[in-house]
Parts: structure tokens; sequence; C-alpha cells
């Protein structure tokens, strides 16, 4: 593959180095074999172990891909890095896929470096070891070659400040003679001697570490050579807390996360549901609301009847009978010409339960015809005829 990103890392972390003054003591790299695929088994003291630990196996001309936890590949500046370097991250609750693609790794001629111990261990001795990096070798056909690393955790290490910048800091490291584990072995009997392997190692650095801790400084040596590091015991205590809260709060921000999904999905729903609704509504005809609770039929509204329109009062008006007398008639009477100016009122139509027509202007005009006045013109007062 493409080596586009690890070799100028490498050139870059050397430049650091050796500006810090940092005291390496790197042996026994000829057991890393130049060529073909290898299960590189650390300890693992601090947060840099891998980056010594791949600077133990440059000498042999080989590049490492650790398996390291997935959160650190999350992160924004280590995450492409790590990627670029071809590193394999691994999801501590669903290893299967980082299993397979250290296996095929392997079976590419890769090396694969690995800290068994899983987790930093701060008694600063090895801890119990998980047998994976055995069955990988085993899986592959690989050998597997035990390291340890000495002098990072004074850099920066769990449960302590950072402190990158030190100079002049001494670093071990120290690589084992290879395992060759076969199908048929007992595995679990392989990683106990893996496991006494890499300690061995590590108590010789540690015994051989050239410089001694001052007294606010014991933090960094283990108890058995008179530290103030957690005792494994102690040490072992400590994980298992830390695991509890761990897992704590993994289930928080899971049911977190799927109250937030139900709530979602909830809103997703109801827009459905008003969307499904509204068009529905749009082709229901309109209902007629009943007057009466108990009869749920509606029922013609109830209109009054229309008044006469001033158009047909106008008419009514103008409706005066002729006057069909000769000038030398005699004037009418008083009575005469009040019942001629007084048009007949019209009677108001009478609320029907059915749904009436409104009155037609006729109607007006016919009451004021039948309410012409009488002609109390006497017969003496015509003319007489042929006069």
């Amino acid at each position: 593959m493409a080596e586009i990103v690890y070799p100028p890392v490498i050139k870059a972390a050397k430049g650091l180095f050796k500006v810090l003054n940092l005291k390496f003591r790197i042996e026994g790299t000829e057991n890393i074999p130049p060529v073909g695929g290898a299960v590189l088994v650390s300890n693992h003291v601090s947060y840099l172990d891998f980056i010594f630990a791949g600077l133990g196996a440059h000498p042999a001309g080989r590049l490492v891909r650790f398996m390291a936890k997935k959160e650190i590949f999350d992160n924004k500046v280590a995450g492409p890095l790590m990627r670029g370097m071809h590193h394999i991250p691994v999801d501590r609750l669903a290893g299967a896929a980082s299993y397979k693609a250290a296996l095929n790794a392997l079976k590419g001629g890769e090396v694969i470096g690995v800290f068994a111990e899983a987790t930093i261990s701060r008694s600063f001795t090895v801890k119990d070891i998980k047998s994976g990096a055995v069955r990988m070798a085993v899986a592959a056909g690989v050998p597997l070659v035990p390291m340890a690393v000495w002098g990072p955790q004074r850099m920066w290490t769990k449960g302590h400040p950072k402190r990158l910048f030190q100079r002049g800091v001494p670093i071990t490291i120290l690589v084992g003679e290879p395992m060759h584990p076969k199908r048929g072995d007992d595995y679990d009997k392989v990683t106990e001697e893996l496991r006494a392997r890499i300690a061995e190692l590590l108590e010789k650095a540690q015994r051989e570490y050239p410089e001694l801790p001052k007294e606010d400084g014991r933090w960094w040596q283990p108890a058995y050579l008179g530290g103030t590091a957690p005792t494994p015991e102690e040490a072992a205590e400590l994980d298992r807390k830390e695991g509890e809260e761990r897992a704590a709060r993994r289930a928080a921000r899971e049911k977190a996360a799927a109250e937030e999904a139900a709530a979602a999905k909830a809103v997703a729903d109801e827009t459905a549901q008003d969307k499904a609704v509204k068009p529905a509504e749009a082709a229901e005809p309109a209902k007629a609301v009943a007057p009466d609770d108990k009869d749920p039929v509606a029922t013609p509204v109830e209109t009054k009847a229309a008044k006469p329109t001033k158009s047909a009062k106008a008419k009514s008006t103008e409706a005066k009978p002729t006057d069909t007398a000769s000038p030398e008639a005699k004037p009418a009477t008083p009575e005469a010409t009040e019942a001629k100016a007084k048009p007949a009122e019209p009677k108001p139509a009478e609320p029907k339960p059915a749904e009436p027509k409104p009155a037609e202007p006729k109607a007006a005009a016919d009451e004021v015809a039948d309410a012409k006045p009488t002609d109390t013109t006497s017969p003496e007062a015509k003319p007489a005829e042929g006069s």
C-alpha cells in the first residue's frame, strides 16, 4: 500500500525526539522479521506507547499497524493521522471487524502491533492479557514477537498531567525472541508464556533504567521497586470502578440517543398524520348544522316575510286613479280627497314553516288599485247631455 503519511510522521517524530534530547536504548530489533507478517505484542504504560513501539521496529525497516481504540480515530487531529498510517480502529463492543482487518493485513505481510492488556497498567506491571494476539498469529501463520517499553509514562499516562516536553527523558525499548504457536496448541498456556516474556523484558528495563525518581516523582515507579504507583490489586480495583463508570456513561448516552430518536419519530408521525388529514377535510362536503341537538337532520332556516320595497311604495303612490270628470264637475269632497291620497297599507306576510316566497311588488300595486276612492260626484253635478 502507498505510504504517504507514515514516513513523514516518523521523520517529524525523530526530529522532535532530538530537540527534546530523549535518550533511547533499543535492543533486540533483530528479532523482528524483515519481511512477512508478524504480531508485535507490547506492554502498555502510557498514551505514547504506540509511537515508541513503532520506533523499535524501524531499524528492521518495518512499519507497524497498531490496533487502537476507535476513540482515537474520532479525534480531529489524531484521527486523520491514524487512518493515514493505516492503523486499525478497535470497537471494544464489536471487535469482530477489527480482528478481520488485522488478520487480512497479517496475511498480506504486515506487522500488526497489539497492546494485549487492552488498557494502560496503572501499576506499571503487566496485567492479565487477552488471547486474541495468539489466535491471530495462529490463524495467519505468523510469529509472535514480545516487546517492552519503559519511560514514556513519565511524559503522559493515565491519572497524571501531561509532560510532553520534558527534556532528556530516558526511553527503553526491548524486543524479545519470537514465538511460533501453531494449531492444536493450548492457547491459554501460550498466552501465559507470552505474558511472562513481556513481564521479564519489562522488569529488566525497569531495573536497568538509568534514572531513579526523585521524592516527588516516585509516582512513575512501580510499588515493588519502592515507587508510589498502585499495586496490581489496587490498580485492578481502580480499573473495575472506571469500567462501571464508563458503562454508566455509555448507557446514559444510549438512553439519550433513544429518547431523541423516539421524539423525532413522534414529530415525523404527527407531521405525516396532519398531511394525510388535510386533503381528506378538503374533499369532504360541508354539513348543515342541526338547530336542535335532538334532531341531527338539518331543517330549513325560517325566514322573515319580505317587506315591500321602496319601488313598490313609489308605484303605489303613482297609481292614483284618473279623474274622468269634466272640468266643469264639482270638486271632490274632503273625504274623497283624503281617500285618494291615502293608499291602502299592504298586509304583512305571515311566517310559515316552509321557506316563503318574497311578496312581489305587483301585489302591492293590486292592493292600491283595489283601494280606488269612491266617486261621490252627484248625478246632478254632471253636465247635461247635449248642452
